[in-house]
Parts: structure tokens; C-alpha cells; sequence
């Protein structure tokens, strides 16, 4: 039985669903959706990269929490996506000792 070296930097869509516990059906229509990112090869097959497994984690515990349908799961996904970039940039910004405070009324 051969062993891989190294772990694969991409999945097709059979061991994504294994790996998810999903059905390959539901992985392609949150795909579909645009709720998770795929490329496609040649032959028309989904390839998923291994950053995609987290964020199935997370839509199924959206899912489960919410009782969100698929379609809401996309953009409750880019609105916690964009709020992470908001909070990521606010905490990036050095202040300037003696600037504008944020709580001055000019």
C-alpha cells in the first residue's frame, strides 16, 4: 500500500465531505452559493484547499447555532469576515500620543 510523504495541499470533493462529514451534494451547493471557494481542473472537478476546512467548520457551527438557511450562510460568513478585517485594521493603527481622541465631541 503506498503512503503519501507529505499531506495533500488540496482536496477533491469526496475527501472534503468525508473530511467535513457532509454530503458531497451540500459541499457543491455551498459552492454554488459562493460560500465556500473551489477551483475547478480540466475535467470539471472541485478542488478544495485545506483553508477550506476550517470555514466548513465554521459554516456548520453557523448552521447548527442560527438555524441559518444555506443561502443566509453566505452572508453572515462575509459580514463576520468583514467585521474580523474592521477590528484587524483598528487594532493595525498606532496612536499618536496627543492626537484626536475617540471620544472628543469637535
Amino acid at each position: 500500500m503506498p503512503y503519501a510523504l507529505t499531506r495533500p495541499r488540496r482536496l477533491d470533493i469526496e475527501s472534503f465531505a468525508r473530511l467535513t462529514g457532509t454530503h458531497p451534494d451540500l459541499v457543491r451547493r455551498l459552492v454554488v452559493l459562493g460560500v465556500l471557494d473551489a477551483q475547478r481542473d480540466a475535467a470539471g472537478e472541485l478542488w478544495f484547499p485545506l483553508s477550506q476546512l476550517p470555514a466548513m467548520a465554521r459554516v456548520q457551527r453557523l448552521r447548527a447555532g442560527f438555524a441559518l438557511n444555506y443561502a443566509a450562510l453566505g452572508l453572515v460568513v462575509d459580514l463576520l469576515d468583514r467585521i474580523a478585517e474592521l477590528e484587524s485594521a483598528a487594532r493595525g493603527r498606532s496612536r499618536t500620543p496627543g492626537g484626536p481622541k475617540w471620544t472628543s465631541t469637535s
